[in-house]
């Protein structure tokens, strides 16, 4: 299984493991699937750690690597998906998850339930 984590997912995969569903838990330690993190997740933390609404003091490509997590840039086609998305959800960062994971079809694991009012795999954290 391919993953790519939603924002959350990604802090507590490796701060707080056991705040995470027994079975995204034991999916992103699976060795067989793929983990990814988007660009925009790492965007997403350093504007809130900026604005004081994240304490997040560590080299994020370094906890990719320790954690075996791959980046997930963002293209023009994600781009281009996530701004034709319905209005479901206005948050750009959750849009562009949505639209990568529909693309480089991915499982996207988050504990956001308005992701299930796309037209994308999920697993629930």
């Amino acid at each position: 299984m391919n993953l790519l984590l939603d924002t959350h997912v990604l802090l507590w995969a490796v701060d707080q493991p056991e705040r995470l569903d027994r079975a995204a838990r034991e999916a992103i330690r699976n060795g067989n699937n793929r983990v990814q993190v988007s660009a925009a997740s790492a965007w997403e933390i350093s504007i809130k750690a900026a604005l004081g609404k994240l304490r997040f003091d560590s080299d994020l490509g370094a906890v990719l690597d320790a954690s075996g997590f791959d980046p997930l840039a963002i293209g023009f086609d994600h781009a281009r998906v996530a701004g034709a998305l319905p209005p479901v959800h206005r948050d750009p960062f959750d849009r562009m998850l949505v639209a990568q994971a529909q693309l480089e079809v991915l499982t996207l694991v988050t504990r956001d339930p308005v992701f299930s009012r796309y037209d994308v795999a999920t697993l629930a954290a």
